[in-house]
C-alpha cells in the first residue's frame, strides 16, 4: 500500500466489477461517495467532480458546518444517526472526535488511522475490495488512554442509492428459518437484533435493500452480512439529509468489552454485495467463499445421517444394517448421531460426558466405524461440544462451568446448559476428550450441534457477561481441532440453522440448512439461505416420505428434487425400503453424484415467476455449457396448463437441448396428453430460454421435474 498525501481528495479501488469511490475532503472523516458497479477508468477530474458533487449544502435549522456519514461517524462530530463507536469511562469520557492521522491505500484495499488525543482512543479502519467484488469492512478501536474504556457499540456501515426503497430481510424459527419478508425502507432506522448467543433461527442472514419490486434475476440490489456468530445488530437507515445506508455489528452486553489501556477490539468483519438481482449479489458471496484456500473442493460426499433412522435407540445390528444398505446405494459417508456417549439414552443427561457409552457399545465405536469404512464409506460422528447437561458427570464435577449469571441456573433448554469455554479448564478437557474420540477412531466428519440460545451467559453468579469471549472460545476449539486433525470437515448445526453465519462458516464445511426436511418447506429456506451460503455448504437431505418435523407426506420425486442443487444426503431409514424403492432412491443418489460439480462451481439462478406455486431455480456452468433445473409445482394453479417459465442465465447466443431428466420418468398425470417437447429434439437459444421458455410439465401439487440444458 501507498501513503495517500493530504493534498489527494478522491480515492477510487477497484476489483471483480466493483467500484469504490471515497471522498478524502480535508478536514473531514472520509465518505464513501459510491459502492456498486465498476465506473471504469474514470478520469481523476471526473471522480473529484463526483466526489464534490456529493457534498451536503448547509440547511435552515442544521449545523453550520454540514456532517455526512464517515466510515468513522460519531454524535459529538455532529453526526445524528447511528454512530460507529459509543462507550466511556465509568459514565464519564463519552464524546469522541476522531481525526485523520494516516492513510494508506491500493488499487483494491484502504487502511485508515484516526485519533482523539483528548479521549485518549485510536481507531482503524479497514476496507477491501475483493477479487469477487464484494466489499470487506471492520472497524477497530484502541484504548490509549487512562483506565478502562466501556466499548457500549462498534458498527461499520456502507452507503445506500436513494433509490433504494425496498427492504429484504428474512426472519423465522426451528423448522422454518430464513423466511423472507420485505418493507418499504421509510425515514428512521430499521433494526434487526440477535440476542440469543448465536443468530438464532429468527436472524436475518442478509439485510438488502433495493428498487421497488428487484427479484432475483434484476433490480438494483445492496446487501450486507455480519461474519459473527454471536450477538449482533444490523440496520437500515434512512435519515432526513439525503443517506441513507446499511450497518452491523456485534451487540455488545452491559460492560462485556471493558478496554484496558493498550487494549483493543475489532468488529466482526461487514461483507456487501451487489447487483442486478438477488442472483448476482448471492454469486459474489459464492465466488469468494469459493476462493478461500480451505474451501472444500473434493466432490461433497453423499451423506446418510442416522438420527431419523434410529434417534437415541443404538443397536449394532439395526446400525449395521443401516450401513449395509446405505452403501448399496451409493452412499459415500455414514454420521453416527446423538446418542453413542455415556449416559445419553434420551435428551435429559449426559452431554458433556464424551466417552463412549460401555452399556451400548462393549467395544467402543469400532465396530460399526470399521464395518462402515471396509464399506468403503467414511465414518462420521454427532457431538455438542458446547452444552452440557446438569445430569452428567461433567455437571456434577464442575458446577462452575456452566454459564450462569445467578446463583440458580438459567432457563434450560433441550434440559441442558451452556459449558463455559472461556474457562481454561473447562476449554482444555473439552478438547482432549473430542481429540481423544478422534484419535481413537477412523472419523472424518463431525456434525457439530448447537441446540440452545445463550440466556444469563456469565462467568458465574454476580459475574460479567461472556458471550463475546464464548463466540471466540468456539472459533478456537474448532481451529484447534482442525489444526490437530488435518483433512477433518465439521458440519455447523444449531437446532437445524440457527447458526448460519459465515464466521462459523469460515472454519467449517458446511451447514445443517434446517432441522425440517420437508421438501415445500426446504424450497424458500434453501433459496434464502443461499444468498451468502455457496450452495455446496448447505445440508440438503432426502427425507422419508412421511415427514417427521410436518407430519406431510411426500413423493421421492419431490424430495429429490428439492435437494438436488446442494449437499446431498439421506434421512431416512433406508434399511425399510423394499427394492423398487432402494432403485430409486440410488436413481437420484446417481443424479446427485452427476449433478455435483456442477453445484459446487457453478450459478445458482432463480427465475422470477408470475404464478406463486410454481418455483424454477437451477445451477449453471461457469462455462455455461450445461445446466440443471428443477420446475416444483407446490400448489394448484390458477392457469390449467400453465403458463411458460424461463430458465435464464445461459449464454444467450448459444443453443441448447433440453431434456427431462428426472429419475423414474416424466408423471404423465394429471395431463391428459404428452409434453411434446419432452419427446421432441428439443433445442433453444439461450436467449429463448430466458426471455420466452417454455411450457412446464401439467403437474399436480407437490410434483416436480428435473431437466438437463446441455449446449449443442
Amino acid at each position: 500500500m501507498r501513503v495517500i498525501p493530504a493534498d489527494e481528495t478522491v480515492l477510487h479501488l477497484r476489483s471483480g466489477g466493483t467500484s469504490v469511490v471515497l471522498d478524502l475532503q480535508p478536514g473531514a472523516i472520509p465518505a464513501i461517495v459510491h459502492w456498486g458497479d465498476d465506473l471504469g477508468d474514470a478520469p481523476h477530474a471526473t471522480l473529484v467532480s463526483l466526489a464534490t458533487a456529493s457534498r451536503l449544502q448547509r440547511i435552515s435549522g442544521g449545523l453550520d458546518h454540514t456532517v455526512r456519514l464517515g466510515v468513522v461517524a460519531t454524535a459529538a462530530s455532529g453526526w445524528a444517526g447511528t454512530p460507529t463507536l459509543e462507550g466511556h469511562r465509568d459514565g464519564e469520557g463519552v464524546s469522541t472526535v476522531f481525526t485523520v492521522v494516516g492513510t494508506r491505500a491500493s488499487d483494491d484495499a484502504l487502511e485508515l488511522d484516526l485519533a482523539d488525543a483528548e479521549a485518549g482512543l485510536s481507531a482503524r479502519y479497514e476496507l477491501r475490495v475483493t477479487a469477487s467484488g464484494l466489499v470487506r469492512a471492520r472497524t477497530s478501536v484502541r484504548n490509549d488512554g487512562e483506565g478502562v474504556y466501556t466499548v457500549q457499540a462498534l458498527h461499520v456501515t456502507l452507503p445506500l442509492p436513494w433509490e433504494a426503497t425496498e427492504l429484504l430481510d428474512t426472519t423465522g424459527r426451528h423448522l422454518r428459518e430464513r423466511s423472507a419478508q420485505r418493507h418499504e425502507l421509510t425515514f428512521g432506522t430499521h433494526l434487526r437484533e440477535s440476542r440469543r448467543g448465536r443468530p438464532g433461527a429468527d436472524a436475518t442472514l442478509l439485510f438488502a435493500a433495493g428498487v421497488p419490486g428487484f427479484g432475483f434475476e434484476r433490480g438494483r440490489v445492496h446487501g450486507v452480512h455480519l461474519a459473527w456468530s454471536g450477538n449482533s445488530r444490523i440496520f437500515a437507515e434512512r435519515v432526513p439529509t439525503g443517506e441513507s445506508f446499511l450497518g452491523a455489528g456485534e451487540l455488545y452486553l452491559p460492560g462485556e468489552i471493558r478496554l484496558a489501556p493498550g487494549e483493543e477490539i475489532s468488529s466482526p468483519e461487514l461483507l456487501g454485495s451487489w447487483g442486478d438481482g438477488l442472483d448476482e449479489l448471492a454469486a459474489r458471496f459464492h465466488d469468494e467463499w469459493r476462493a478461500r484456500p480451505q474451501h472444500p473442493t473434493r466432490p461433497r460426499p453423499i451423506t446418510l445421517n442416522t438420527w431419523e433412522a434410529v434417534y437415541f435407540d443404538h443397536r449394532l445390528p439395526k446400525l449395521i444394517a443401516l450401513a449395509d444398505a446405505a452403501a448399496e446405494l451409493g452412499v459415500e459417508r455414514y454420521v453416527l448421531d446423538d446418542g453413542w456417549f455415556r449416559h445419553r439414552r434420551d435428551d435429559t443427561a449426559g452431554l458433556g460426558d464424551w466417552y463412549v457409552d460401555e452399556t451400548v457399545w462393549p467395544n467402543g465405536l469400532h465396530p460399526i466405524a470399521d464395518h462402515v469404512v471396509a464399506k468403503g464409506m467414511e465414518f462420521g460422528l454427532w457431538f455438542e461440544p458446547e452444552m452440557v447437561n446438569p445430569n452428567s458427570d461433567l455437571a456434577r464435577s464442575h458446577p462452575d462451568w456452566i454459564l450462569r449469571g445467578r446463583t440458580d441456573l438459567p432457563p434450560s433448554a433441550r434440559q441442558q446448559q451452556v459449558l463455559n469455554l472461556a474457562h481454561p479448564d473447562a476449554y482444555a478437557y473439552m478438547f482432549q476428550v473430542i481429540d481423544d474420540i478422534l484419535t481413537a477412531y477412523p472419523i472424518a466428519y463431525v456434525k457439530w450441534d448447537h441446540n440452545r440460545d445463550l440466556v444469563d451467559a456469565a462467568a458465574g453468579p454476580g459475574g460479567a457477561a461472556l458471550v463475546h469471549t464464548q463466540t471466540l472460545a468456539v472459533y478456537r476449539l474448532i481451529d484447534d481441532l482442525k489444526a490437530a486433525h488435518p483433512g477433518l470437515e465439521i458440519e455447523s448445526c444449531a437446532s437445524g440453522g440457527a447458526r448460519v453465519d459465515l464466521g462459523i462458516l469460515d472454519r467449517t464445511d458446511r451447514i445443517w440448512t434446517s432441522d425440517c426436511l420437508d421438501p415445500i418447506e426446504r424450497l424458500e429456506n434453501q433459496r434464502y439461505t443461499a444468498l451468502a451460503v455457496p450452495p455446496e455448504m448447505m445440508g440438503m437431505h432426502l427425507t422419508t416420505p412421511h415427514v417427521h418435523s410436518t407430519g406431510r407426506t411426500v413423493s421421492l420425486t419431490l424430495s429429490g428434487a428439492v435437494a438436488l442443487f446442494g449437499h446431498f444426503g439421506i434421512e431416512w431409514d433406508v434399511t425399510t425400503l423394499s427394492e423398487t424403492d432402494a432403485a430409486a432412491v440410488g436413481a437420484w443418489v446417481t443424479l446427485a453424484k452427476r449433478v455435483r460439480p456442477l453445484v459446487a462451481t457453478g450459478r445458482l439462478v432463480n427465475a422470477d415467476v408470475a404464478d406463486p406455486g410454481l418455483d424454477v431455480r437451477g445451477v449453471v456452468a461457469d462455462d455455461q455449457a450445461s445446466a440443471f433445473f428443477t420446475i416444483t409445482q407446490t400448489q394448484t394453479l390458477i392457469s390449467s396448463p400453465a403458463g411458460r417459465v424461463r430458465f435464464p442465465g445461459l449464454d444467450a447466443d448459444r443453443t441448447y437441448r433440453i431434456e427431462i431428466v428426472t429419475p423414474g420418468g416424466i408423471v404423465q398425470t394429471p395431463a391428459q396428453s404428452p409434453l411434446e417437447w419432452a419427446h421432441h429434439d428439443t433445442v433453444l437459444t439461450g436467449r429463448q430460454l430466458a426471455v420466452v421458455g417454455l411450457r412446464p410439465p401439467v403437474q399436480n401439487p407437490q410434483q416436480a421435474v428435473v431437466v438437463e440444458v446441455t449446449a449443442v
